[in-house]
């Protein structure tokens, strides 16, 4: 990708925690809840985060929401484990 970049080129993307609904799913309730309610974690948290000023590219960041120290990154495209 890009290397490393200052936080400035980047913008929150939403929790990379949280279980995306299936493709498809009619239930307007799930995707409502999957949208608009989230947790507001204190501590390690993973987040997607997007390089929009840069190569446009989707990581999944290791992220303490308590200290905003940064840890691991990896492609939003390689399988997020639980």
């Amino acid at each position: 990708m890009c290397g490393e970049r200052d936080y400035t080129e980047f913008r929150y993307g939403g929790d990379a925690a949280k279980p995306r609904p299936a493709h498809g799913t009619a239930d307007q309730q799930v995707w409502h809840d999957y949208v608009f309610l989230f947790d507001n974690p204190k501590g390690p948290h993973r987040e997607y985060w997007q390089h929009v000023l840069g190569c446009r590219h989707w990581l999944v960041l290791e992220r303490d929401t308590a200290t905003n120290t940064v840890g691991a990154s990896r492609p939003a495209s390689e399988a997020v484990s639980k």
